[in-house]
């Protein structure tokens, strides 16, 4: 394969910057603070032009044609599902010192998330050098940044603020049971810890839109994943030993409306409700129980004419 590299010079080039860039555009430290700087940034950008002179050599490979370099390309994109592994032991690692936990649906999303973006990385190598090949330069700048657009677009998912309305919602006890709104929380035994939840602690309730938005946060992980988004933007209280500073969101099982509590550092009601909105929809979580509709009417119909 190395024979004709130099042949297709410009067309190779040209896919592995475009890939390269388009990592950079996936890869941000964010509120999620994963990951790390330097080390995880530099890890996984390297992965990404890795991926990208996978999906770039795939073009002159292709058009040789030289199989056995096609194989060869194959076997070596396979290799990249051991990035979901790699960032699942990374997070379950990390996980074990969270004080606000994110949840296992959380870290699966991410480690999944981080796969995929790799075969991004190659797909979009692989359509510039197409279209330099067969287009020239201005057609494969063009298809650059329709691919660089591409991925930004895929970067972020459905968020919980697409599904659910979240509304601010008041912070009561009924005996020492932590209340939000018409929702019971958590059982708080000492009187100077309901004071101190009194004083500084908020709540929302997350309202779901559908019937799918309500089989969505009916899921743990996803309530998880809303209480570790809001401690991470707002700052936590809680300690070690320290139970009742834990956040929490739990259920209404009446109308599946959700009560979140957090006792934060930041003490800002709209930002609470800002970052329970950014919260991501969970692909473990994200249902549509809605979309059977028709097909429970069908078996409803049947059995009814038996």
């Amino acid at each position: 394969m190395l024979n004709y590299i130099p042949d297709y010079l410009i067309v190779i080039l040209s896919g592995v910057l475009t890939g390269t860039l388009a990592r950079v555009v996936l890869l941000r430290i964010d509120y999620r603070q994963y990951p790390g700087y330097p080390h995880g940034f530099l890890a996984h950008f390297l992965l990404g032009l890795i991926a990208s002179a996978l999906g770039a050599v795939a073009v002159p490979a292709i058009l040789k044609p030289d199989f056995a370099a096609v194989t060869f390309l194959a076997l070596a994109a396979q290799q990249f599902r051991e990035i979901r592994n790699m960032e699942r032991r990374t997070l379950e690692s990390l996980e074990r010192t969270e004080l606000v936990k994110r949840g296992l649906d959380y870290i699966e999303g991410i480690a999944r998330t981080f796969e995929a973006r790799n075969y991004l990385v190659m797909g979009a190598s692989f359509a510039t050098s197409l279209a330099v090949q067969f287009g020239g330069m201005i057609t494969g700048v063009l298809v650059a940044v329709l691919a660089l657009l591409a991925c930004h677009h895929f970067m972020s998912g459905e968020i919980v603020g697409d599904i659910c309305e979240v509304v601010p919602a008041t912070i009561s006890f009924k005996g020492p049971v932590l209340m939000v709104d018409e929702i019971g929380i958590m059982n708080v035994g000492l009187q100077s810890m309901r004071e101190k939840i009194l004083q500084d602690g908020l709540a929302v309730k997350i309202k779901p839109k559908d019937g799918n938005a309500r089989a969505t946060i009916h899921d743990i992980g996803q309530r998880n994943a809303m209480a570790f988004t809001a401690a991470v933007i707002l700052g936590s209280k809680k300690d070690i030993d320290i139970p009742e500073y834990t956040p929490l969101a739990r259920k209404n099982p009446d109308t599946g409306e959700v009560g979140l509590y957090i006792l934060p550092v930041e003490k800002d009601p709209a930002q609470l409700i800002a970052a329970v909105k950014l919260t991501p929809v969970l692909e473990s979580a994200r249902s549509k129980p809605l979309k059977a509709g028709p097909s429970i009417r069908a078996a409803k119909e049947k059995v009814n004419n038996q």
